[in-house]
């Protein structure tokens, strides 16, 4: 057929009947093939500019997955990279700019005053919903990509990227409190995450907050002050000579220790904590995260809160052995907690222990963990994102991200071991054997050959 007889561009405009057909058939062309109902009934030059940016998309999503099978690493380095949101962004306003005037010259040229009166609101509602849904969803992917941009810069450092040792990432979590009885932050809980570089296998060594006698690695300036150990013969610069006083000591009193941390991301009181974690279990220590635990509760509501079992009730306020100002009770049980509620759960101290505390912390750390889906964190993006930044201080580079998240998702297919230095476990932290100690971390991480 010519395209002088064609229906779809030279159509009986008297007939309501083939009106109908045709405005059906190109709204729905607009919807699979972009740009065709140009090529077909309006402006070619703009139909074929239409069809290459489809192509183009698709081929680039097509290329995209595919890369993604062979190696995902690749695809979430661009995805965790300033530089490659910043053009996922732009291509993705590009496409929902082209998509809105495709889809408008498209309402044009159906001419719905020519359909039969009772299908025109169907026509036009569907053209509507989905260039709503398009544009909508590609500008909010824009959205997400440059504010993803900007939190990444803000959290993570340009730095150099570390190797791995002995076949691991060892990385020093830190749990910060800086409450208001309190001289400057002092960590409230610390582990060591230690993760097979090869296959994912992460365990999680818990350092209890009143370990004493810290050994220090042999290259750390805290070595030469405390040879025989942190607080050996009772003595250190603060009040209680114990693992979690080392960050106050160095960051409100010696910072000179260590001169270069602030310029290399990091502060001194961290750096004498990652020499700490080092002496304790034997490992190098690549990079540290600190979360602010008060911040954290900002960042449980952003998520929607967490369900916990609480396997006894828990004051919210009050102290080891004063109640008078609590404010309310954790009740046993399923709960769905907010964040003010979910940060008493893991530091609530009547009728508790410090290594209670350290077990609540874990399975919070685990509900929280359960949260971070892409569905649940796309949906709530921007609260995520503001948390985040308030929440969390790392070294990691941000060209490792894409290594790491690609890494996290091996680590989640496994069980995560967990090796906690208290008393249950045979150390005793007011005189521990450090040579135990590295014992039980040796044989967590060294896997027994089948």
């Amino acid at each position: 057929m010519s395209s002088a007889t064609s229906p779809i561009r030279f159509p009986n405009s008297a007939s309501s009947q083939l009106m109908t057909r045709r405005a059906w058939w190109l709204v729905v062309l607009n919807i699979f093939i972009p740009g065709s109902v140009q090529v077909l009934a309006g402006n070619r030059r703009l139909g074929r500019f239409g069809l290459g940016a489809t192509l183009s998309f698709l081929g680039l999503a097509l290329v995209t997955g595919v890369l993604y099978a062979i190696n995902p690493e690749i695809v979430l380095t661009v995805a965790t990279n300033s530089l490659g949101l910043w053009v996922i962004a732009a291509v993705l306003a590009f496409y929902a700019v082209v998509w809105v005037v495709l889809t408008l010259d498209t309402v044009r040229l159906v001419r719905l005053v020519k359909a039969r009166p009772r299908a025109r609101p169907l026509i036009a509602g569907l053209a509507v919903v989905v260039l709503v849904a398009v544009a909508g969803t590609a500008s909010y992917g824009a959205y997400v990509a440059t504010t993803a941009s900007g939190f990444l810069s803000s959290v993570f450092s340009a730095g150099p990227s570390e190797p791995p040792v002995d076949g691991r990432y060892n990385i020093l979590l830190l749990g910060g409190d800086a409450g208001a009885d309190r001289l400057g932050l002092r960590p409230d809980s610390t582990s060591v995450v230690s993760i097979d570089a090869e296959t994912g296998k992460a365990d999680i060594i818990g350092l209890p907050r009143d370990l004493e006698y810290v050994p220090f690695p042999a290259d750390s300036p805290l070595a030469a002050v405390y040879p025989n150990g942190y607080g050996y013969n009772g003595t250190c610069d603060v009040d209680v000579c114990q693992l979690n006083s080392i960050y106050t000591e160095v960051e409100l009193k010696s910072p000179e220790m260590y001169p270069d941390a602030v310029a290399e991301g990091s502060e001194p009181g961290i750096e004498a904590m990652r020499d700490a974690a080092s002496g304790v279990t034997g490992l190098t220590i690549q990079y540290y995260v600190l979360i602010d635990m008060q911040g954290f509760s900002q960042l449980i509501d952003a998520l929607g809160g967490v369900d916990i079992n609480v396997e006894e009730r828990l004051p919210i306020g009050g102290q080891l052995e004063d109640l008078s100002d609590v404010e309310g009770w954790v009740e046993p049980g399923q709960q769905h907690m907010d964040g003010f509620t979910a940060l008493w759960y893991g530091r609530a101290r009547h009728g508790s222990s410090d290594y209670d505390r350290m077990a609540r912390q874990r399975v919070l750390q685990e509900a929280i963990l359960q949260q971070f889906n892409p569905g649940n964190v796309l949906t709530k993006f921007q609260g995520v994102a503001q948390a985040g930044e308030q929440v969390v201080k790392t070294d990691v580079p941000q060209g490792m991200l894409g290594y790491f998240t690609n890494l996290a998702t091996k680590t989640k297919e496994l069980p995560v071991g967990a090796v906690e230095l208290v008393p249950d476990n045979g150390v005793d932290p007011t005189d521990p054997d450090y040579d135990y100690i590295a014992g039980l971390i040796d044989a967590a991480l060294t896997p027994v050959a089948g």
